[in-house]
């Protein structure tokens, strides 16, 4: 079988490329696969990608920058999306001819924009998985109308943790179109596991504010007024790298915080350290937290929607803490740091309870949705008792309608705001 992923920019940093790049490469044990990216800036990706996957760019910025058809807008790509100023006309042509030639059985979306090009776009025989990477909730309610039109034409559709699929189930109409969590893969470690002897706390992530790497500075100060022979060390790069320098040196702690920069793959400085921290406001799975546990580390993260909670289990494998409580945080951190037999046992727990995010049990379960959703495509689907079809119905129209008005609201004052201008 050939299975295609279509992705925004393989040659760029993030949790999406790192996990499509997992899970076409272990799909690449029994499948041929290929990595679409619709952009491309730079010659090799940054992270590696196996010599049995194919990748293949659409449009190559280092060339078409300036392309005139990259600069008109997209028409495809829905204008309410994160992404859309990178869209263009010519992304529009582009994933719409790469869609409509397409050999693969199976191709699978990996956010928002490029699902609606899926559904809308997409040859009838092609198997239709759309991945969202983020929460429903998330979303403003201008995409999520766009998302309620497009997303019906979906085989699949796949969140990262059960709470958002939860969420969309209530909230989205989506008549026949299968909704399950698919979490994120993590490759099996090469390198023995950290034994919990370092005195080392490790983050990593990009430098941004959603990620409160402030607070995590903050929080560490007391640990290390009180433990001053451990570190903090914080993998990344972002817009928040020189407001954390400027804390760092303002907390007085420049030999107990470092800002790293960035490192891929993140294996080998997980094992270094002793103890993972995020202290995130808003955290859609924790792709840090499963590499962290899978290296043996437990993690202290703040328990913010959604992923965090369906990773960790509180007091076994790590901590969970109210989001934004500095006070919370440095608590846990210093319970990991003054008790040797507890971080150390945590670690092995954490080692353990992390397996179930390996390649085998994740690849397992995509090819179980893409077998379903195949079989699927030569039967007729059974609904719901037409009782529960109707409950269901009226809430999801519900919110439908809601997130219809609100969309046609700001509409309005965008364009009042204009006129004043």
């Amino acid at each position: 079988m050939k299975i295609s992923f279509l992705l925004h920019n393989a040659y760029g940093i993030g949790g999406t490329i790192t996990t499509t790049f997992n899970l076409a490469q272990a799909l690449a044990d029994r499948h041929e696969v290929e990595i679409v990216s619709v952009l491309r800036h730079r010659e090799r990706p940054n992270f590696a990608l196996d010599p049995r996957v194919s990748l293949r760019p659409l449009v190559d910025l280092r060339h078409e920058k300036e392309h005139p058809l990259h600069l008109r807008p997209a028409r495809v790509f829905p204008a309410a999306e994160y992404r859309y100023g990178q869209y263009s006309e010519l992304t529009d042509q582009r994933i719409g001819a790469c869609l409509a030639q397409t050999d693969a059985e199976v191709v699978i979306g990996t956010r928002p924009g490029l699902n609606v090009h899926l559904a809308r776009q997409a040859p009838e025989h092609v198997v239709r998985i759309g991945q969202e990477h983020l929460t429903l909730d998330n979303h403003s309610p201008r995409l999520r109308t766009a998302l309620r039109r497009a997303y019906r034409r979906l085989d699949v559709l796949t969140t990262v943790t059960e709470a958002d699929a939860a969420c969309y189930r209530r909230k989205m109409r989506l008549p026949g179109v299968r909704v399950e969590a698919l979490p994120n893969s993590v490759p099996d470690p090469v390198l023995p596991s950290a034994d919990g002897t370092a005195k080392v706390i490790v983050a990593a992530g990009r430098l941004v504010p959603v990620k409160r790497y402030d607070l995590l500075i903050e929080a560490f100060a007391p640990v290390a007024a009180a433990h001053p022979d451990w570190r903090l060390r914080i993998y990344g790069k972002g817009e928040e790298q020189a407001r954390l320098r400027q804390l760092i040196e303002d907390l007085g702690l420049s030999d107990h915080a470092f800002l790293m920069g960035a490192a891929a793959p993140m294996e080998a400085e997980w094992v270094k350290g002793s103890i993972g921290a995020t202290a995130a406001n808003f955290e859609p799975f924790g792709m840090t937290i499963v590499e962290a546990m899978r290296c043996g580390l437990p993690v202290v993260s703040t328990d913010c929607p959604y992923g965090p909670g369906e990773i960790i289990e509180d007091g076994t494998d790590g901590r969970l803490v109210p989001v934004g409580d500095r006070e919370a945080m440095s608590a846990a951190l210093l319970e990991l740091v003054r008790d040797d037999e507890r971080r150390r046992r945590m670690g092995r727990r954490a080692l353990e309870n992390a397996r179930r995010f390996g390649p085998v049990p994740v690849v397992e379960q995509a090819e179980r949705l893409i077998d379903e959703a195949m079989a699927a495509r030569g039967t007729a689907r059974q609904g719901a008792p037409e009782r529960g079809r109707i409950q269901r119905a009226l809430v999801s129209q519900g919110f439908a309608a809601r997130d219809a008005a609100y969309a046609v609201a700001s509409g309005a004052l965008h364009t009042v705001r204009r006129g004043n201008r």
